[in-house]
């Protein structure tokens, strides 16, 4: 064992002497004997020991166990404490001072080496785990302030976002809303044209040509600008269910009117109406968006001759619909992006689009509290089923 500086607190001046001795034996220096608690703290400001042999009763007013109380507060040295006395009190208060050991005279020398042994072991390895423990809680610390840290940095890029995403739909409605009406007096417009050129005039075929491009490309642009008007609202979180009592029929029979009118190709609709209700409960805005879209979808991508059957039934409850045609299909290594904004496949070629339609009619369903699923297959056609709840 390597050599320790030991302070003898020992009020029997003969015990104090022979207990030197043999700790001198094996090469340990004593740096003082005292027989007060006064005299030790008093030798421990002054010099610096490793270990402190203290006796329980001892002459002063300091007793063994309040001057190792004083120790352990202001040095933190480890305490074996020598007594004659092994009663349950005693014992008692000596465990409250958490010693690092504790011998009962008389001793022989190599009881005494070993509890010295054992008490520098368990010194060293208190305070060695003391240490970790403080690293420790300066690590969680200073985890925990980067942790504040970095959520204070993300609140503020969320809330930067947020006001962001808000400014984007304040300008989409304010710019879709301004397109609104110049697009509405061209139309009107091209309208016109159209009936002046009902009259003979020589230019009369370049007028009404020229005038149905307008009409088309108008009735297109303003196509979009609802689309885009929509998704605006949508990222504003301003889509709503608003259910109301709604005529079933009128309201197919306009989107079929509204998609024949506006389709450039010989496509044939096929309506198939089962047993449906006069009258259901839902919202007739969101059931238009999906009907109209998911309709001129299939007449836009079907060629001359071909037809589109288009089904609805009811069931418990829910309106099943089903749209087919027979058109280009959906490329099977495409189709998990098929309800993506702005997702167009690669063999619509020429054809027109934004590829907003059929975002809006997932986000129309989904707000419906409903399911679409669909089949395709490239240039076989495509087929979309749609599930809506409604109250009769």
């Amino acid at each position: 064992m390597f050599p320790l500086r030991i302070l003898i607190t020992e009020d029997d001046h003969v015990s104090a002497l022979l207990l030197k001795k043999a700790l001198e034996k094996n090469n340990h220096q004593i740096i003082g004997i005292s027989d007060s608690g006064e005299k030790a703290l008093e030798i421990l400001s002054e010099h610096h020991a490793d270990i402190v042999m203290m006796d329980i009763n001892l002459a002063g007013e300091l007793d063994g166990i309040r001057t190792t109380e004083i120790i352990n507060e202001k040095y933190d040295i480890p305490v074996v404490y020598l007594s004659a006395s092994s009663d349950a009190e005693t014992l008692t208060k000596v465990v409250g001072t958490n010693p690092s050991a504790y011998v009962i005279k008389p001793f022989n020398i190599r009881e005494l080496n070993m509890v010295i042994e054992l008490a520098i072991f368990k010194d060293r390895k208190e305070k060695e785990l003391q240490k970790l423990n403080n690293e420790l809680e300066e690590k969680v610390r200073q985890r925990t302030k980067d942790l504040a840290e970095a959520n204070k940095e993300l609140t503020r890029a969320l809330e930067k976002e947020r006001e962001i995403g808000e400014l984007k739909s304040r300008i989409v409605l304010n710019v879709s809303h301004g397109f609104k009406t110049p697009l509405t007096s061209i139309l009107s417009s091209a309208q016109l044209l159209q009936k002046y050129a009902e009259k003979e005039h020589p230019f009369k075929a370049k007028i009404m040509k020229h005038a149905e491009k307008i009409e088309h490309s108008v009735r297109n642009l303003n196509s979009l600008l609802t689309s885009v008007l929509f998704f605006g609202k949508a990222d504003a979180n301003k889509i709503d269910y608003k259910p109301k009592k709604l005529f079933l029929n009128a309201l197919i029979s306009e989107v079929v009117d509204v998609v024949k009118a506006g389709s450039e190709h010989d496509v044939k609709i096929n309506l198939k109406l089962g047993r449906i209700p006069k009258t259901v409960t839902s919202d007739s805005d969101l059931l238009y968006q999906i009907f109209e879209n998911l309709l001129s979808n299939a007449v836009k991508y079907s060629k001359d001759g071909q037809s589109v059957e288009f089904e609805i039934n009811e069931e418990d409850n829910h309106l099943l619909v089903k749209i087919t045609d027979h058109g280009i299909g959906i490329p099977e290594t495409e189709q998990d992006q098929l309800f993506d904004r702005f997702f167009r496949a690669k063999n619509v070629g020429i054809i027109e689009g934004s590829g907003l339609g059929l975002s809006i009619v997932k986000k129309c369903v989904d707000v419906l509290g409903g399911e679409i699923t669909y089949e395709s297959k490239q240039n076989q056609g495509t087929t979309f089923f749609v599930k809506i709840p409604v109250n009769k």
